[in-house]
């Protein structure tokens, strides 16, 4: 951080103490019901696993563009480095892999093994957030070492519904989303639309010129491409009986980055954009046997494909129309190449049981497979793998006084997977209540994740600023880890207060590292002749450790500030064969230090109009990498500000705008070279809602207190 920098956080944290010494109204946001932690439903101040949640009335006020800019906005665990392959997310401090993404409970499908397109999910269409960090693989298996986010999509029950939001901003940036909502009787549907358009932009036009033969100050390669994506959603449910429901949905999903092209061969020219195709089907039951028990059962099937569209004549290797594989095969102008069919089918039995002396059981089994088609990318064109899995987990509550509770949650899962065998990750988490105001959280856990097919098997050629080969590795090893937690959450008339110690000890790390051309199967290195080439390897250690500290405080009824802090500090290990010894290794995109905060104010100026406003910040320390450089610390302001105008009982009208970037603060740093922050400066935008339901009045969305809400379960 620049010393302006450093003097605006070190304000920031002198006003996040003041605040905290501060009597005020008390807020009822932990109210809010939460079920990610135990898969099983809490009171937020009640769950015995550590929760983070962004409500409804945090979305709405801080108006986010996608689900990348409502996590890096709003909370400071996260870390985010877009590029056209995904969002390159990070949580305290591991990547991608072993993040866990799910909406209403269920895993979204992307690129298995690489980037989630967290595009899939429609930011319009979010109830609320909640975030679980920490190995949680005893409850959801695989890809849940560093956390869960669980999307909680909006509950449609109007008998008509029928709205539109149009979002228009700088560097032609459009978001479109449409909803229909039926009912008939028994049977409910919701049709979901959203378009997603961005002219991209370029900060700089100058290439690193350690990986070009002379300084280039005239690419035409953009810092963020054009691209555009849209998607369709649909979702039945039919409910025969009290208790008994059944549902069906499915998606499909396109997206399409265009790269232009320049005039410097192997830098900036470019044959082809980047296209995917994504489908999704799901069906399943929900069977409430009483207030407390319950049984669900799920299948889904996705598909994740990813193709080159070829824009000029190349010659490339690929296969003719009989299926032979060809050299310098030549693909025309709007031919289409398959890069990588990603599929996954899952099943997925749980039941939740209440029994005796306080305790609630819950068990369940999955059944998982995953198949990789990649041609041109994979030894003998596909790879699968299967994973089966039992898990049972105990709530238990000891009262040793009306104010004095304990919680224990153990779990235990048992994986077995196709090529790697059987595998035990247990859990036990526990919460004590002191009255009201005070809850100690302690965890421990493990995890455990097998390599994937692309990771085991993949081979890629990337032509960007010089020929970088990537490289799977069928020696991969399985990874486990075990995380330990403890945590303190005073509440105080309005105060929340959170501080959250963490250790996450991964062995077998599995990330990119980079090795010796000659190590490099021989076609690849006499075929490309590579910079760098790169495989996946496991580590012999790696440790995360660092505090998460939160707080929010309701002033009265109408002002509300908070703010988040992480520290991160990260240690790696690689047995170098070269030397015969052990090196220190960067977990790439790490930053040590990483905030956010926000002030906001909601008014109501009469029955009609609802007004809000909100200040917020976010800044990251430097993010280092093993090559190419570290990215630059960043500090960025945003405002917005929301009305909403219920103009009759069936007709809303909502008014977004804001600023993002106040002070246009812009990464230059050569393409080539890491980004702190892919920022294209100062940007605007103004959003528009119309919302037309019939069967069920329509009311204020923001202000708890006034008789106009949607929602009459809001908490917020």
């Amino acid at each position: 951080m620049n010393r302006r920098q450093k003097w605006a956080f070190g304000l920031w944290l002198i006003a996040v103490s003041v605040s905290a010494q501060t009597d005020v109204w008390r807020s009822d946001s932990l109210q809010e019901v939460v079920v990610t932690g135990t898969g099983t439903q809490h009171l937020l101040k009640n769950a015995p696993v550590q929760t983070e949640v962004i409500t409804a009335k945090m979305l709405r006020n801080y108006g986010g563009r996608s689900l990348q800019d409502i996590l890096a906005g709003l909370t400071a665990s996260f870390a985010f480095n877009e590029d056209d392959m995904g969002a390159q997310m990070q949580l305290n401090g591991l990547g991608n892999d072993y993040i866990l993404i799910l909406v209403d409970g269920k895993r979204i499908h992307g690129d298995v093994g690489g980037q989630n397109d967290l595009n899939l999910i429609d930011p319009h269409n979010i109830e609320k957030i909640e975030i679980v960090k920490g190995a949680s693989s005893a409850l959801y298996g695989s890809d849940a070492i560093a956390g869960v986010i669980n999307v909680i999509t909006k509950k449609h029950n109007e008998g008509l519904l029928a709205e539109n939001s149009t979002r228009v901003g700088s560097y032609g940036d459009i978001r479109q989303h449409n909803g229909l909502g039926l009912a008939f009787g028994k049977v409910k549907s919701y049709t979901n639309f959203q378009l997603q358009h961005s002219d991209g932009w370029q900060n700089t036009a100058t290439e690193d010129p350690r990986q070009t033969e002379f300084l280039i100050e005239d690419s035409r390669n953009m810092t963020v491409n054009r691209h555009t994506n849209w998607q369709v959603s649909e979702r039945l449910t039919y409910e025969p009986l009290k208790g008994l429901e059944f549902y069906a949905e499915g998606s499909t999903y396109w997206k399409r980055i265009y790269r232009p092209t320049g005039k410097y061969r192997g830098v900036d020219i470019k044959t082809y954009d980047m296209m995917y195709r994504n489908q999704s089907l799901a069906a399943g039951g929900k069977w409430q046997l009483n207030k407390t028990d319950q049984v669900t059962l799920d299948v889904n099937w996705d598909r994740h494909a990813y193709y080159y569209y070829y824009t000029a004549i190349t010659l490339g290797d690929g296969y003719d129309p009989h299926g032979n594989f060809t050299p310098y095969y030549p693909f025309f102008p709007d031919d289409e190449d398959l890069q990588s069919d990603q599929r996954r089918t899952m099943a997925h039995l749980k039941g939740i049981f209440t029994l005796p002396y306080s305790n609630r059981l819950s068990a369940g089994l999955e059944w998982r497979r995953d198949y990789l088609e990649a041609p041109m990318r994979v030894r003998d064109g596909e790879a699968s793998d299967h994973t089966e899995a039992a898990y049972v987990q105990d709530e238990f509550r000891h009262a040793f006084s009306p104010k004095t509770t304990l919680d224990i949650t153990p779990g235990l899962r048992l994986n077995h997977n196709g090529q790697f065998g059987f595998r035990l990750t247990p859990k036990v988490s526990a919460m004590l209540s002191l009255g009201s105001d005070i809850r100690l959280r302690a965890t421990w856990s493990q995890g455990f994740k097998t390599p994937t097919p692309k990771e085991l098997y993949y081979r890629y050629v990337r032509n960007m600023n010089g020929t970088y080969l990537y490289l799977g590795n069928e020696d991969l090893r399985p990874q486990t880890s075990n995380y330990y937690a403890l945590s303190g959450e005073y509440n105080w008339q309005g105060l929340n207060v959170t501080v959250t110690g963490y250790l996450n000890r991964v062995d077998n790390m599995i990330t990119l590292v980079t090795i010796p051309n000659n190590q490099a199967p021989g076609e690849y290195i006499i075929t490309y002749d590579p910079i760098k080439t790169r495989q996946y390897q496991n580590l012999e250690s790696a440790k995360t450790s660092g505090i998460d500290v939160s707080l929010r405080w309701r002033l009265d009824r109408e002002w509300m500030v908070g703010g988040s802090y992480s520290y991160l500090d990260t240690e790696a290990r690689q047995y170098d064969t070269t030397h015969e010894c052990l090196v220190d290794v960067v977990i790439d995109g790490t930053a040590r230090h990483k905030g956010s905060w926000f002030a906001t104010w909601n008014h109501d100026f009469s029955k009609a109009w609802h007004a809000g406003f909100g200040l917020y910040g976010r800044m990251s320390s430097t993010r280092h990498y093993q090559i190419n450089g570290d990215g630059k610390g960043y500090q960025i302001w945003r405002f917005s500000t929301n009305h909403e105008f219920p103009v009759s009982k069936k007709w809303l009208f909502r008014l977004e705008a804001g600023i993002d970037n106040i002070f246009d603060y812009v990464d230059t740093t050569p393409h080539g070279l890491h980004l702190g922050t892919t920022t294209p400066g100062r940007t605007v935008y103004a959003t528009l809602t119309v919302r037309f339901a019939h069967g069920k009045n329509l009311k204020f969305t923001n202000n708890k207190k006034s008789n106009f809400k949607t929602n009459e379960n809001e908490t917020d």
